[in-house]
This record gives structure tokens, C-alpha cells and sequence, in this order.
């Protein structure tokens, strides 16, 4: 299906699932939306911490329709998190009722787009496999703090067969503006993880330690982490795994 079509199952809400594996070789992309007053501290969060929150598009305030799609990023993601106060509040299907003039968008890259390149080379994903949202977690890496906005990295795992992680290595690094390469391979407590199985966002998946290397990738769920911190007013994002699915091209395919 083309973007334009999966986007319509997401706003009649016929679909509300993961969108890893969606429209392959399509950008896909992290939403935060916030009240103009604090867009300015988070602008600058991103820039000072590109690799968790590369930036594909800040929208004017007020703005619905991006430039990267032929969408409504009020209805046509599947799901979105709701934070007020730095507390989640709820999960919705759509944020139209909340929706306000004042609100800034913007639109941070995904990992998401990069899977394809990885399943092309022969690197299997055991969250498509196991039809699972990918496994995300809080880690002790610190960043760089903007205004009201600090706080640490939240990562993505996938579990990579020992001997492709180098070649997984040098096909995320080409997607600079998804996150490009990893942040840590192996250990996880070496970053703060003490289970793989219990992720603090998304769904653990099965795999067998003995044959793969846990790869940590940096996350666009990190701006959710740091609102808590951060506490605005209302902050309204995607939930973790479901993204806005765009009308490009990733040109590194």
C-alpha cells in the first residue's frame, strides 16, 4: 500500500497498529507536539542532541499538514500519548479534541526507515517476525540539556546475529537522519539496562542469547522521557512504535 493509503486506515482508525514494516523504503517519523511557548527550548534540545532527535521537519504554529506528506498529523498516525504536566495521561487514536493554535510540531526521524535496508542485507527482525512493537529502553546515557528540557537516552534493541552486526553497523550509519548508527553493542547494563525482557516501551522479543548481539540504536521516544522531566503544560506525541509514515523516499535506498 502507498503512504497516502495506510494513512487513511490510520484516520478511519481500521488500523491502529505498529508501523515497523510499513512502506518500506518510506521516511518514517517521530511526532512532538508542544505548545509554542516551550518549542523554542525543545528546537534547541534537538539540535544539541541530534542522534536521539534528528530533525526531518519543525511545522509553523498552528500547522496540521507537514511538508514531507499529504497528511493531517491531528488523525493520520495510528496512536499518540498525551503528557500533562510531564505526566502520560492518556492514548488516543487521534487529537483532534485537544488540538490547539498555538501548537508546534515537529517531526524527528525513525528507525523505522532503515529496517528495510537491514532485511535486504539478510539481517532478520525478530519484532516484525514475532509481530511485536520493536523493544525500547531507558538507558544512563546523558544528554545534552536545552532550556526545561535534559534528561537521558531512550534506545531501540534489535537483536542482530553475531556475525552480521558489522554489516549492520554500516548500513544504519548511511541513515544519518533516522538515527545512523548504533549507540551501544552488547552489554546492556553497560547503559543502564538490567532486562531485555521487561523494555520500558514496547514489547520484549524472543531470541537466543547465545547466537545474537543485542544492538542499541538511539530513539525518537527520548523527547516523551524528557518531557517528564520537563513538565509542559501538554505535550502530545506518538506512541512509541507508531509513527507518521511520509511521502519520501529515503535516498539512501
Amino acid at each position: 500500500m502507498k503512504p497516502s493509503d495506510i494513512r487513511m486506515s490510520f484516520r478511519t482508525e481500521e488500523n491502529t497498529g505498529t508501523t515497523s514494516g510499513m512502506c518500506e523504503k518510506y521516511t518514517q517519523a517521530n511526532l512532538v507536539t508542544l505548545p509554542k511557548a516551550y518549542a523554542f527550548d525543545f528546537l534547541l534540545f534537538c539540535m544539541r542532541n541530534p542522534k536521539p532527535c534528528p530533525l526531518v521537519e519543525v511545522m509553523e504554529a498552528g500547522q496540521t499538514v507537514p511538508k514531507v506528506a499529504e497528511a493531517d498529523i491531528r488523525t493520520d498516525l495510528p496512536r499518540y500519548r498525551i503528557y500533562r504536566d510531564g505526566k502520560f495521561t492518556e492514548e488516543v487514536l487521534n487529537i483532534s479534541d485537544v488540538w490547539q493554535e498555538d501548537f508546534v510540531t515537529f517531526l524527528i526521524g525513525c528507525s523505522f526507515t532503515f529496517e528495510q535496508a537491514l532485511l535486504d542485507e539478510g539481517i532478520p527482525l525478530f519484532h516484525q517476525v514475532q509481530k511485536k512493537v520493536v523493544p525500547m529502553f531507558d538507558t544512563t546515557i546523558p544528554l545534552e540539556t536545552a532550556g526545561i528540557f535534559k534528561g537521558n537516552m531512550v534506545v531501540s534493541m534489535r537483536a542482530v546475529p553475531n556475525e552480521l552486526v558489522q554489516r549492520a553497523l554500516s548500513i544504519s550509519d548511511r541513515f544519518e537522519q533516522s538515527h545512523g548508527s548504533p549507540v551501544h553493542i552488547g552489554d546492556p547494563e553497560e547503559i543502564g539496562i538490567t532486562d531485555l525482557q521487561k523494555p520500558d516501551y514496547g514489547e520484549a522479543v524472543d531470541f537466543d542469547p547465545a547466537k545474537v548481539t543485542p544492538v542499541f540504536w538511539a530513539c525518537g521516544v527520548t523527547p516523551q522521557n524528557a518531557a517528564l522531566q520537563a513538565k509542559p503544560t501538554i505535550m502530545i506525541t506518538h506512541a512509541p512504535g507508531h509513527m507518521l509514515i511520509t511521502d519520501q523516499m529515503d535516498a539512501n535506498y
